[in-house]
């Protein structure tokens, strides 16, 4: 089954939007923040063969409703794990990117059991876990201005920070649209829950099959911080993505869903293998 269209659920007093296609093990999707769903179009048509690949709109983005303010990484997780509850899906591979990513890494903390795999691509240990103190401050007072802003003055401020210079004028053209979307509580909340994060405690504790997907031209997210992560979670492997910035999903989307079907598969033969008589 493939729903391209948005769909909406309820998760206790949030509204939902949520993309679907296929059937199978399932994958799901977390965007990073000032985006939404719409930026997995490239796979949810090119991963659905074999799996349930599942994009929402967090709280605060997209078709959703925004969360109350105050809202931190782990009210954000809990409510990942209602959705998946009303959606019925138990356990599952986990793909976040940027702030998506460090939602991944938060909810693989509160419930380690459902995730079968995590796939972090271009995110963060927290910016408090990443990033000297001052540039995290600086970041966060950046967004908390961006926020403010008319989005004819935000878009074309915020957008070429994202992609590296090999883009397609497409794909600029199709993340220009997304981020003109942003919810300015949402995003402000969002930047805040970045700011507050730090999972480096967390990193080592991690006990299931990592992939880093990391672009090579990230300016907010360089590649030290992936060999950061790679060097902290102990069953990780590092993929770094040619000619792609801080969402080569995108810019490079079938390099990065060769790596994930490569992993997915991986994980599928190993789990196959332990079930066998």
């Amino acid at each position: 089954m493939v729903t391209m269209e948005l769909v909406q659920t309820h998760v206790e007093r949030h509204s939902i939007a949520y993309r679907c296609a296929g059937q199978g093990p399932a994958l799901v999707l977390l965007h990073g923040f000032t985006l939404d769903s719409r930026i997995w179009k490239p796979q949810l048509e090119g991963l659905s063969d074999r799996s349930k690949v599942v994009a929402w709109d967090a709280p605060g983005a997209g078709a959703s409703s925004d969360p109350p303010d105050p809202f931190t990484m782990a009210e954000w997780a809990h409510t990942l794990a209602g959705f998946l509850d009303v959606i019925g899906i138990d356990q599952a591979h986990i793909l976040g990117m940027s702030w998506g990513g460090v939602l991944a890494q938060e909810f693989y903390r509160l419930y380690p059991a459902r995730a079968l795999s995590l796939i972090l691509a271009d995110t963060y240990a927290g910016w408090k876990g990443s990033l000297p103190a001052d540039v995290c401050r600086e970041r966060l007072a950046t967004c908390i201005r961006g926020a403010s802003l008319p989005i004819d003055d935000f878009v074309p401020q915020w957008v070429p920070g994202l992609i590296g210079a090999a883009a397609s004028e497409d794909v600029r053209a199709d993340l220009s649209n997304i981020v003109a979307d942003i919810h300015p509580l949402g995003f402000r909340l969002m930047a805040r829950a970045l700011a507050d994060t730090d999972t480096r405690d967390l990193l080592p504790r991690i006990d299931v099959p990592t992939l880093l997907l990391w672009g090579d031209a990230d300016r907010r997210s360089p590649v030290a911080i992936a060999e950061q992560l790679r060097d902290a979670i102990r069953r990780s492997e590092l993929v770094v993505i040619s000619n792609a910035g801080h969402v080569p999903n995108m810019e490079q989307p079938a390099v990065f869903n060769a790596q994930v079907r490569r992993f997915l598969d991986r994980q599928t033969f190993a789990a196959t293998s332990r079930s066998a008589p």
